[in-house]
């Protein structure tokens, strides 16, 4: 059974920072596609990519959190991360994390999420 687990979340105040880890329990993690998704209480319904690292390298950001965030995985690891700096209020979300293999796309997998708490 795959697995994603979180952790690295907590409460912070505006300005700090959290670094955020998923370990992904994958045969083949350096074929999937990873990301960071948050889903804020006011906004129920949406959860929105905050930052994506492809199998390939490749790197996106959601404008809100470029210049702050930053991205990287270790396939030795089967671990992603998740740098965040300059935290702000508007940050206040669940962060999950995804998987979705390169080809077979309906290998598509989410961890439980964490809370992160940015108090101004």
């Amino acid at each position: 059974q795959v697995q994603l687990v979180e952790s690295g979340g907590g409460l912070v105040q505006a300005g700090g920072s959290l670094r955020l880890s998923c370990a992904a329990s994958l045969n083949t993690f350096s074929r999937y596609d990873m990301g960071w998704y948050r889903q804020a209480p006011e906004k129920q319904r949406e959860r929105e990519l905050v930052a994506a690292i492809g199998a390939g390298g490749l790197i996106d950001y959601a404008d809100s959190v470029k210049g702050r965030f930053t991205i990287s995985r270790d396939n030795a690891k089967n671990t992603v991360y998740l740098q965040m700096n300059f935290l702000e209020p508007e940050d206040t979300a669940v962060y999950y994390c995804n998987a979705r293999h390169i080809f077979l796309r309906d290998q598509n997998y989410w961890g439980q999420g964490t809370q992160v708490t940015v108090s101004s």
